[in-house]
């Protein structure tokens, strides 16, 4: 991966491209380039439910406008599916993560079909922690 970090639009216009393989080791070497979480931050507090892998999200902050996430998961695509979720979110105001259509930012990767449906069923779970993360910030 280059730096800066591709776009998620970038992003989106290289896995069209990519065969079923090379899509999985993108997801494997975008989730290896996640910020690192503390293993003091993966709780069962920090915990998404309904995912199959272990995900762990935790809002690392607010600078008082942008809101900050760390997440990791014991599995390697999962990670990589969490760095696309972050794409949409990381550094962004409350009211821009509330108003970010983040199911349909990631529609373009198709990930139910490219995917087990284990893999993907935490996905709406950890939106969702995000979106009331935004939503405390925002109030």
């Amino acid at each position: 991966m280059t730096d800066p970090a591709p776009t998620l639009s970038e992003l989106r216009d290289e896995y069209e491209f990519l065969d079923a393989d090379d899509r999985y080791r993108l997801l494997i070497d975008l989730g290896r380039a996640l910020e690192p979480m503390p293993d003091a931050l993966k709780t069962d507090a920090t915990l998404v439910r309904g995912c199959s892998a272990a995900v762990w999200v935790y809002p690392a902050g607010s600078d008082g406008d942008t809101l900050h996430f760390l997440a990791d998961s014991n599995a390697a695509i999962t990670k990589g599916i969490i760095a696309l979720v972050l794409r949409t979110v990381q550094d962004r105001t409350p009211a821009d993560i509330l108003a970010t259509d983040i199911e349909g930012a990631l529609a373009p990767f198709d990930l139910r079909n490219q995917l087990s449906s284990n893999r993907t069923q935490g996905i709406p779970n950890m939106i969702a922690l995000i979106r009331a993360t935004a939503e405390r910030y925002a109030a």
